[in-house]
């Protein structure tokens, strides 16, 4: 009996003492749950307090400091990309991260957390700058995954308000020296409906920053670099303060000079192929001249495809025309050649008697007359039945003139021989040097001038 008493007394001991030490396991496991997560929902609790404090008294409809003085609002920019530009509808693309930071005195808050970083969910509770861009054809705000906006709110009432917007703004181009132009684009803001006396804009330091150039779409142009200016308009409704970022473009010329350029001037090369051709070869200089201007046409129409509708001259439409009147004149050329050819042949006087080397005394006529002319000696014979009497051995059309005043040469004073039938030689030197030097005042003038 004292046994089993024994056996019994040593089980419950057992018992309790593995009891004790589960219980004493599972209060140091709930302890260290509860210590683990205490922290963060203290943390949770104070933002919460905090923002239900600020946001309790707090009306969103009215700027900070009103009626006391203007809201000052500090600008950044971060521009992530820039591109493309359309001369056509004179416009570019712009990537940015625009930045916005005021000091509204209704949200200071004592507390150990300095600041409080905060999502999209927060921009609806307080108030906003009305910040609009005035040179904007459009503009979209990022929505993917989330809102693309921040938050944050400092202790002293400080808050920092961003987001990404991409924007299609106005850019008016000037086109004169198109395609060697460079453009200065402008992004222009301001206050919508506040005044200067109420809202004024300032420029941090360093507040215009761009990301790296690889990923720009900027196909036909050079960033050159970017400045910013603060201006003041003047409306009905009051003045108000204008900031505006100018990016500075140059155009590239790479594309033009493969378009236009390069196969202008060489259709007007060769138009010239057809001074080496023989004057008699009318369909071949004919085929040859109608082509090459057939082609000025088009690549005149070509070249206007890639430019608004502006009604000045640009510097490609100078350089295209130019073309085109040389490949025009190179067969009008042709045409004045054949016009003189054939009335030259048409109008050559023949006589009924040709010059004798040898002469018979069996010779009834008058003899033989020599006259002088530019110390070279020609036979002439008087005869009734030569309408005009020509000087042998000349062609009297293109150097001597066959009628009777020619005879003494006296018609050749003071003037300037040209021979028509000649033309062909004249062209050769002519148009290929009068287009050298309309292509060294044409570049030098646009590129250095």
């Amino acid at each position: 009996m004292s046994t089993k008493l024994f056996l019994y007394f040593l089980l419950l001991s057992v018992l309790r003492a593995c009891s004790q030490t589960v219980a004493s396991e599972d209060d140091e496991y709930d302890d260290v749950t509860v210590n683990q997560m205490l922290a963060p929902k203290t943390h949770e609790t104070d933002a919460t307090q905090i923002l239900n404090n600020l946001l309790k008294e707090y009306d969103k409809k009215l700027r900070p400091d009103i009626g006391v003085k203007p809201t000052v609002i500090d600008v950044d920019i971060f521009v992530n990309s820039i591109g493309p530009v359309s001369s056509i509808n004179m416009e570019y693309q712009i990537d940015i991260i625009f930045a916005q930071t005021w000091t509204d005195s209704r949200l200071r808050y004592n507390s150990t957390m300095k600041i409080l970083t905060l999502n999209s969910n927060m921009v609806g509770l307080i108030w906003l700058p009305d910040t609009i861009f005035r040179n904007s054809k459009n503009a979209d705000s990022h929505w993917i995954t989330t809102p693309n906006q921040l938050l944050r709110i400092w202790n002293d009432g400080k808050i920092l308000y961003t987001l990404r917007l991409t924007i299609n703004a106005e850019c008016q181009l000037q086109l004169h020296n198109f395609p060697m132009d460079e453009h200065s684009c402008p992004l222009i803001f301001s206050s919508y409906g506040y005044p200067r006396d109420e809202m004024i804009y300032k420029w941090r330091k360093n507040s215009v920053q761009a990301a790296d150039q690889k990923s720009w779409r900027l196909y036909q142009f050079d960033f050159m670099g970017l400045r910013n200016t603060t201006d003041i308009i003047k409306t009905t409704a009051g003045d108000y303060v204008v900031m505006t970022v100018y990016f500075d473009l140059s155009r590239r010329m790479g594309y033009f000079t493969i378009q236009t350029y390069i196969p202008c001037i060489l259709t007007v090369v060769l138009s010239w192929v057809s001074f080496w051709i023989k004057k008699d070869a009318t369909p071949a200089r004919t085929a040859l001249g109608i082509t090459t201007v057939l082609t000025m046409t088009t690549l005149s129409t070509v070249a206007r495809t890639s430019l608004p509708r502006v009604s000045y001259v640009t510097a490609m439409d100078l350089f295209v025309t130019v073309c085109f009147l040389f490949v025009f004149a190179a067969l009008m050329e042709y045409a004045t050649l054949n016009y003189y050819s054939y009335s030259a042949r048409s109008r050559r006087p023949t006589c009924n008697k040709t010059k004798r080397s040898n002469y018979s005394v069996l010779d009834v006529g008058p003899p033989p007359t020599v006259i002088t002319l530019n110390n070279s000696m020609y036979w002439q014979e008087f005869d009734d039945a030569c309408v005009y009497e020509c000087l042998d051995g000349k062609d009297c059309q293109s150097f001597f003139c066959c009628y009777e005043e020619c005879k003494d040469g006296a018609w050749r004073k003071g003037r300037v021989h040209i021979d028509i039938l000649e033309l062909d030689a004249y062209s050769r030197v002519f148009f290929p040097t009068s287009f050298l030097l309309f292509n060294v005042v044409y570049w030098v003038g646009y590129l250095y001038l």
